[in-house]
């Protein structure tokens, strides 16, 4: 396979969603990778930041709501250079990493910034009173719940020394139960990693609407897949159908003549790029809440980047479909609030992807390269790429290339 080598034209970014208490979206954290030696290491926070600035933050905004905000991470050199007013103070939020010292320097430059109407944030807060300075200018304190080891009674007496005005945010934030315990001290914003993961809702059970769904999603995973059988569920559903229509009129496919007839769409596309859209617009349409719209995302980027690095894995056969349903699964336990194991027990598959969605076999080790891309745990994935014997440079420009892929699906851009 043939891609770019070139570090000039990577730009890898992780987009990593920050809730209000309600679960809906409020913004998004950028997070960075741009070493020149180390593959997924960041070795100078300067040139990341320059990098998201210069060229990430344009792809990260792409399909992103109007009223999120973008929490862009400043390390002291950005932060006294005024980097901060390249920034659209509308959108972007100046976030002043922890090992950035209150000085002379830094507290004016954080001052300028505030005069001219930007919002200031505090990264990784967890009572250090160096860090009070800065504190005090503050629109936004991110308050570091892994540092307090998750123990709700250190969070709160951090929070009773904090002053009243500042929004908090509280990050790191790994299970639904300490976001529940944050909401009751006064937290407004949250980030972490509880967001992926299932609230269980006692007896709760799919809906018939629900289950059809997974049944046509099953149907769509088989070999003996029948073409007639894509036009008629297009045909039985008018969203659908028009979406598609949409869809292939809007990504250039029509070229110079609309394209209305479904028969023509699928002929088009092609057998596997229409099953591929219709698998896609099935998961978002399970979406219930804002939370499970950005959980669609993941999970239709993560098939996508899945069935494109198995190639360049070094497993000794290719199994492109069946890892893209492993991506487009990985994430339906905490889209439906239930047990995975009772979404298979309604949609079985092949046993290769049963294993990966409960957590083991061969095809996990490359769903949990996507997730620590999705995390920002850059070491990580370096880790897993060694594993998987996988050209990081090569690794990254499909992950890119994925979230582009991704924003068309779900019709979140018409840019090819």
């Amino acid at each position: 396979m043939s891609l770019p080598t070139s570090y000039s034209e990577n730009v890898f970014i992780a987009r990593q969603p920050v809730f209000y208490s309600n679960e809906t979206v409020w913004g998004y954290e950028l997070l960075f990778r741009s070493g020149e030696e180390n593959v997924a290491l960041v070795q100078d926070d300067d040139q990341a930041t320059s990098a998201v600035i210069a060229d990430g933050l344009a792809l990260a905004l792409v399909g992103m709501q109007g009223s999120a905000r973008v929490l862009i991470n400043f390390p002291e050199n950005m932060l006294t250079g005024d980097v901060g007013f390249a920034l659209p103070r509308d959108k972007c939020v100046v976030e002043i990493l922890e090992n950035v010292r209150p000085c002379k320097k830094t507290l004016a430059a954080a001052r300028r910034l505030k005069e001219a109407g930007y919002i200031l944030a505090v990264d990784d807060f967890f009572g250090q009173p160096e860090l009070r300075p800065f504190i005090d200018l503050a629109d936004i304190i991110k308050v570091d719940v892994l540092a307090l080891d998750a123990d709700v009674e250190r969070v709160a007496k951090v929070v009773e020394s904090l002053p009243h005005g500042p929004t908090l945010l509280a990050e790191k934030v790994e299970d639904i139960e300490t976001f529940h315990k944050l909401k009751e001290l006064g937290f407004l914003l949250f980030q972490g990693f509880f967001f992926s993961r299932p609230e269980i809702i006692p007896g709760r059970k799919l809906t018939s609407n629900e289950m059809t769904k997974l049944q046509l999603l099953n149907e769509l995973s088989k070999p003996e897949f029948e073409p007639s059988r894509l036009a008629e569920i297009l045909s039985s559903d008018p969203s659908l159908s028009y979406r598609l229509f949409r869809y292939i009129n809007s990504v250039g496919m029509g070229l110079r003549q609309k394209v209305t007839s479904l028969k023509r769409a699928i002929d088009m596309m092609g057998m596997l790029q229409a099953k591929q859209w219709l698998r896609t617009a099935l998961v978002a349409d399970l979406v219930t809440s804002p939370k499970a719209g950005e959980l669609a995302y993941l999970a239709v980027h993560r098939a996508r980047f899945l069935e494109q690095v198995c190639q360049l894995s070094n497993r000794k056969t290719c199994e492109p479909d069946a890892l893209f349903m492993t991506g487009l699964f990985s994430l339906l336990d905490a889209m439906l609030g239930l047990n995975m194991e009772d979404i298979l027990k309604v949609l079985p598959l092949e046993e290769k992807v049963v294993r990966a969605l409960l957590g083991e076999g061969e095809f996990h080790e490359l769903l949990d390269l996507a997730a620590s891309y999705e995390r920002g745990r850059w070491s990580e994935a370096l880790d897993h790429l060694k594993r998987l014997d996988l050209e990081g440079i090569q690794a990254e420009s499909l992950y890119v290339q994925s979230r582009g892929w991704t924003q068309r699906m779900l019709g979140l851009t018409e840019e090819e």
